[in-house]
């Protein structure tokens, strides 16, 4: 492997605390700032952050800590809210966490007297994934508990998967709004018909633990995954096996994120190794990964919404990488 692409984090932005999951707003909040949101054992901190990248002024990173909100349990994973508007007046903060307790907090806030949260109770073990539908009005889940599980904003159950393994990721995708992906510990990623309840697409890997897997927003064909020591790579109107795979970390393959901005961009991270995550960026038309980076303990993965850049926390700091693809 080339000794050029390995590169350490253009940019940190130090944290009290260590960063179990860091998740950038995928969603235009009508500002020229890229919303953030980390979380540690405790805490949610919300933040804006911009890049020299998409601004000259700029040296390097601006990073604004917005509000730390606190939070009972450890947070494991993150999802921001369609809804969410800092244009607003008062700006309109929604988010929702799933955390050690198996609980979802659904957080409300206008960053200054309104700051409340509801708890959604059902999951009877770990929550790994979770996503708002492309309005905003409800969030599905998915957990160890071999459920999925879908949620309206007021606490109540709208629907019920029974899943043959633990549940690792979910997605919904902005132009397919009645169809709900979710993926399992076993290697098989079913869509679901939301109105009629009924699984009308499965896919599969040949090995497991599959990890996690990721709708492509910029191509609503295209599936990703990372189960056993690989990746995997489908084109659902093609075939229900995977149109490529290669093997990407040692010690086991822990997150697949597809870029927001190219279609074939995408990241994956392993699981630490003497106290060290890697970070492997890949581009579909390059037989090697075009960038490795590595941070202590990382964990969470999340892509910049108009940029090449993705971000990983770890010990007391996030990182950001940036690509030239």
């Amino acid at each position: 492997m080339k000794q050029e692409t390995f590169r350490r984090a253009a940019y940190t932005v130090e944290c009290k605390d260590y960063v179990h999951v860091v998740e950038f707003n995928p969603f235009d909040c009508g500002t020229a700032e890229s919303l953030i949101a980390y979380g540690g054992n405790n805490y949610v901190v919300v933040g804006t952050c911009r890049f020299q990248e998409e601004d000259a002024a700029v040296e390097g990173i601006q990073y604004k800590t917005l509000r730390t909100f606190q939070h009972e349990s450890r947070v494991d994973a993150i999802v921001w809210s369609p809804e969410t508007r800092l244009d607003a007046l008062p700006p309109h903060i929604r988010f929702c966490t799933a955390a050690a307790d198996r609980k979802l907090r659904l957080f409300t806030s206008d960053l200054k007297d309104k700051n409340e949260y509801k708890t959604l109770e059902g999951h009877s073990d770990y929550i790994n994934d979770l996503v708002f539908s492309p309005k905003g009005q409800e969030i599905a889940s998915v957990s160890d508990d071999h459920t999925c599980r879908v949620w309206d904003l007021e606490e109540n159950l709208r629907a019920y998967f029974v899943l043959r393994s633990p549940g690792m990721s979910v997605g919904w995708h902005p132009e397919d709004a009645f169809k709900l992906m979710v993926a399992e510990k076993n290697g098989t990623i079913r869509f679901y018909d939301l109105v009629t309840h009924q699984a009308i697409l499965s896919l599969t890997t040949d090995q497991t633990p599959l990890m996690s897997a990721n709708w492509c927003l910029k191509n609503t064909f295209k599936i990703g995954a990372v189960a056993g020591n690989d990746w995997f790579i489908w084109d659902i109107t093609r075939s229900s096996y995977p149109l490529d795979k290669r093997p990407v970390h040692a010690d086991r393959a822990r997150l697949f994120k597809w870029s927001r901005v190219n279609e074939n961009l995408f990241a994956t991270t392993g699981y630490p190794g003497k106290m060290i995550s890697q970070l492997l960026v890949h581009h579909l038309g390059h037989p090697q990964p075009i960038l490795i980076g590595s941070a202590p303990l990382g964990s969470g993965l999340t892509w910049h919404r108009t940029l090449p850049l993705c971000a990983m926390g770890g010990d007391h700091k996030v990182y950001f990488w940036v690509t030239e693809i």
